[in-house]
C-alpha cells in the first residue's frame, strides 16, 4: 500500500476499500454481502472474491490514523459481509472510533495485545485466531456467533463493560486452549449462552462484576483433562452453568448483536439445551456472590476427571444436573449457605469427596429422603469420618428436625463401629441393640420395663429370709427387682434379704444389667450435652 499520511485517502485503494473509507467518515455502515445466503455465510466454501476484500493494512490505517468525519457525523468502521486479507496487526495501538463487523471474513489471524478500543463488535465472524492478550475496553468486547479456528487469547484482558461470545464455536489453539482468559477482568456481565468449543477454557484468576452466564453451552476437551479450568474465578453475583430455554423469540438486533439472555433456565416441558461439559471442571477456590447454578447440567468425564469445587465460597449452590456416571464431584474444604440438589444428582460411592464441607441450610429439589441422604454421605466418606455426620446432623437440628439428626447421629456410631477391635465392637453392639447409643432413650424405658417384670415375677416365687430377723421391711417382690435394676438409687430392699443358690444369680443379673442400661443412657445423654 502507498505511504499516505495520517488521515489521507491513500492513493492505491481499491473501490472496496474506497467505499469503506468513505463510510468510515460518515459512520455508516459499508455493505459488501451479496445479499444471497449462501454467499453470505462467512464460515462457508464459496470464495469471497476481489470484489468484497479490503486489505487489513487498510482498515487498520482507518482505526489508528482515519480521517476526520464529515461534519456532523461520528466516524466509526462498520462493515458486513467483507473479506479482510492480510494480517490485521493493532498491537499497542488506540482505536477511538466505534467498530462494528458483521457476517466478515479474515483471511489471518487478529493481532490485538495491548490495544485499547472504546467498543469493538464482531458479529457472525470468521476468524483463524484471535489474540488479545491485554486488551483494554471502556465498552464492550462482542463476539456472538463468530467461529475461530485457532482459539481467542484475551489473557489479562480489561472489558470495560460486558462480554459476550453467545453461540460462538471456538476450536483449540496449539496449546489445546480454546479460550485463554487467564486473569481477565470483566466489569458488568459475561455472556456465552450457547457457546461450543473445543479444547480447554481457562479463566484462572478471572474476574466477572455482574453475572457469568454458560446456559445452554458445549463445552469439550476429548484432548485434555479439563474442558472448563478456573481457579481463583471471582463472580459478584450468579454463575450459571445450566440448561436453556430455547422457547424464545429474538429480539430486533438492528444492526449490532443478538438480545442479551438469549433464554432462561428452563421450567418443565419446555424445549431446552443442557449446559454440557465433556471433560473436567475446576473452580477450586472461587467467590460467588450470590450463587453458583448447576440445573441441567451434564457431566461426561472419565475416571481421571473431576468436577472440582474445592474452597468454593457462595451463598448458594444449586447441584441439581444430571448424575456423572464417571468422574468425581469433589466439595472438600468448601463453604456454601444453602445446598439446593436432587437425590439423583451425586454420583455414587467413590463418586464423592465432601471433608470439610461446610454447608448451613438444606433445600433438596423434590423427594430427599433421609435414607437417601445418608448413602450420599457414606458414599462421600469411602473411610470413615465423622464430620461429614455431624455437619448433616447440625443442619437438621438447627432445621428442627431433631428426629432426622438423631438418626444421622446414630448412622455414624453404627459406621465408627466397623472401624473398632473385637471387644469394642462388641461393645457397640451392645449399645445399639439395647438403646440405639443413647440416641433412641424410648428403648431403655421399654427394656428397664421388661427386665423389672421378670423380675417381678422370679421373685414373686420365692421369699427369702431376712438377714436381721428383727428388722427389715415388708418384702415386696416388684420393689425388690426394681432396687436391682437401679443402681445407686437405693430403695430399702437390696441387701435386706439372704438370697442364695439360684436366686443369687438371678439378682446378681438384674444388678448387671441395670448398669448397662444405666451406662448407655448416660452415654447417650453426655452426647446430647455436648451438641448442646
Amino acid at each position: 500500500m502507498a505511504e499516505a499520511r495520517p488521515g489521507e485517502e491513500p492513493a492505491d485503494l481499491t473501490d472496496p476499500e474506497r467505499r469503506m473509507w468513505q463510510a468510515y467518515r460518515t459512520g455508516s455502515v459499508c455493505d459488501l454481502s451479496a445479499r444471497a445466503a449462501d454467499e453470505d455465510n462467512p464460515h462457508g466454501d464459496r470464495v469471497w472474491g476481489a470484489g468484497r476484500s479490503v486489505r487489513a493494512q487498510v482498515v487498520a490505517l482507518l482505526l489508528l490514523h482515519g480521517p476526520p468525519p464529515v461534519p456532523g457525523r461520528v466516524a466509526s468502521l462498520k462493515l458486513r459481509g467483507v473479506r479482510i486479507t492480510g494480517r490485521l496487526d493493532l498491537s499497542g495501538g488506540t482505536v477511538q472510533p466505534y467498530v462494528e463487523l458483521q457476517s466478515c471474513r479474515f483471511d489471518s489471524e487478529i493481532q490485538l495485545s495491548e490495544t485499547r478500543f472504546v467498543t469493538l463488535r464482531m458479529v457472525n465472524c470468521a476468524i483463524p485466531r484471535l489474540d488479545a492478550s491485554r486488551l483494554h475496553t471502556e465498552g464492550d468486547l462482542h463476539l456472538p456467533r463468530c467461529r475461530v479456528a485457532r482459539g481467542i487469547r484475551l489473557t489479562d484482558a480489561q472489558i470495560g463493560t460486558d462480554l459476550l461470545i453467545s453461540q460462538a464455536v471456538v476450536q483449540r489453539d496449539n496449546k489445546g486452549r480454546a479460550i485463554a482468559a487467564d486473569g481477565m477482568s470483566v466489569a458488568q456481565d459475561f455472556q456465552g449462552e450457547l457457546l461450543e468449543t473445543y479444547g480447554e477454557v481457562s479463566l484462572r484468576g478471572a474476574k466477572v462484576g455482574v453475572s457469568m452466564n454458560l446456559r445452554g453451552a458445549r463445552l469439550r476437551n476429548p484432548y485434555g483433562r479439563r474442558a472448563l479450568n478456573a481457579p481463583q474465578l471471582t463472580v459478584e453475583r450468579t454463575l450459571y452453568l445450566t440448561s436453556i430455554a430455547l422457547d424464545y423469540v429474538l429480539g430486533d438486533s438492528g444492526s449490532s448483536t443478538p438480545p442479551y439472555g438469549l433464554g432462561q433456565t428452563p421450567t418443565r416441558g419446555q424445549r431446552a439445551q443442557r449446559f454440557e461439559c465433556r471433560g473436567g471442571l475446576r473452580l477450586d477456590d472461587g467467590r460467588f456472590g450470590d450463587a453458583v447454578d448447576f440445573y441441567g447440567a451434564r457431566f461426561t468425564l472419565t475416571e481421571g476427571q473431576e468436577v472440582s469445587l474445592r474452597r468454593i465460597q457462595t451463598p448458594e449452590l444449586r447441584f441439581v444436573g444430571e448424575r456423572p456416571e464417571r468422574g468425581r464431584v469433589v466439595l472438600s474444604g468448601a463453604k456454601v449457605v444453602k445446598l439446593v440438589d436432587t437425590s439423583t444428582s451425586w454420583p455414587g460411592p467413590g463418586g464423592v469427596s465432601i471433608e470439610g464441607f461446610a454447608y448451613e441450610n438444606l433445600a433438596p429439589r423434590g423427594h430427599f429422603p433421609l435414607v437417601r441422604r445418608l448413602a450420599w454421605v457414606e458414599a462421600a466418606t469411602p473411610e470413615y469420618s465423622p464430620e461429614p455426620y455431624e455437619r448433616l446432623a447440625a443442619v437438621l437440628r438447627t432445621s428442627g428436625e431433631d428426629a432426622d439428626a438423631r438418626e444421622v447421629l446414630l448412622a455414624k456410631q453404627r459406621r465408627r463401629r466397623a472401624t473398632l477391635p473385637p471387644a469394642l465392637k462388641a461393645w457397640g453392639f451392645l449399645q445399639d441393640w439395647t438403646v440405639a447409643y443413647g440416641y433412641r432413650p424410648g428403648r431403655a424405658a421399654l427394656w428397664m420395663a421388661v427386665l423389672w417384670a421378670a423380675g417381678a415375677l422370679l421373685f414373686s416365687r420365692h421369699e427369702p429370709p431376712p438377714i436381721k430377723a428383727d428388722e427389715h421391711p415388708h418384702w415386696e417382690a416388684a420393689l425388690y427387682a426394681l432396687d436391682l435394676l437401679l443402681p445407686v438409687i437405693d430403695l430399702g430392699q437390696e441387701g435386706q434379704w439372704k438370697v442364695e443358690g439360684g436366686w443369687q444369680w438371678g439378682s446378681a443379673a438384674l444388678v448387671l444389667l441395670g448398669w448397662i442400661l444405666a451406662t448407655t443412657v448416660a452415654a447417650g445423654a453426655s452426647r446430647l450435652l455436648r451438641r448442646g
